[in-house]
């Protein structure tokens, strides 16, 4: 399976059913989660820590990819967990969120990442 072939849905049932098979639900609070997932962020940004990596060094760098391949599942898990605890719907969420960005940064102000002081 890839990208291309799965939806949210299949992510928020595998995790849900991997929590219930090992009886995890009751560790599973909106705060240890949220928790969890900035301890799985910093994972993630302590590979680049001191380190001046560039896209061409990770992509032709196999296990510096797989590491932070897995530290981003890591942070990907754990923000479908909390989605499932919180009952978010992640589509609605993103579209109204996109929609709000897409006032807060115009395109006549924000442009080529230059801000345009109107």
């Amino acid at each position: 399976m890839n990208d291309s072939e799965v939806n949210i849905e299949y992510f928020k049932q595998e995790m849900k059913k991997f929590i219930e098979e090992r009886k995890w639900i009751k560790y599973h609070t909106p705060k240890n989660l949220i928790q969890a997932l900035g301890i799985e962020v910093a994972e993630l940004s302590e590979i680049f820590l001191f380190r001046d990596i560039s896209l061409e060094m990770i992509l032709n760098d196999e296990n510096l990819y797989e590491r932070i391949c897995d530290e981003t599942a890591d942070v990907f898990i754990y923000l479908i967990s909390l989605i499932n605890v919180l009952k978010i719907d992640l589509t609605t969420s993103f579209l109204n969120k996109m929609q709000k960005n897409r006032k807060k940064y115009s395109t006549s102000e924000f442009n080529r990442g230059n801000y345009q002081k109107k």
